[in-house]
């Protein structure tokens, strides 16, 4: 009995100590990742358009330019999701997928 406990114990400590990522790093991670596919699969990113609409939850992937331009601006190339308040958070990556911005 008392080793079930301590192995629970070590269990329960050794799981405290893996770090999780959060929303945020998921969310940076997924978008890059899905940026990079798309541009594999031949996917013209060069008007920026919105890549997810929840890349995970609460966070979109939309593509823009940087500096901006004035497409950019233009509800076609924006996640409607983020833009109509569905969302709250994005990431954002140029059109070679670098990272631009993450709010």
């Amino acid at each position: 009995m008392r080793r079930w406990i301590l192995t629970l114990i070590l269990i329960f400590l050794i799981s405290g100590c893996v770090k999780q990522k959060s929303l945020r790093e998921q969310a940076v991670e997924s978008c890059l990742k899905l940026c990079q596919e798309s541009l594999k699969e031949g996917i013209n990113l060069e008007d920026g358009p919105c890549l997810s609409e929840e890349i995970v939850d609460d966070w979109v992937c939309d593509v823009s330019h940087f500096p901006r331009i004035e497409k950019d601006d233009f509800p076609q190339n924006q996640c409607g999701s983020y833009r109509v308040g569905g969302t709250h958070h994005f990431v954002e990556v140029d059109e070679e997928c670098n990272l631009i911005r993450v709010y």
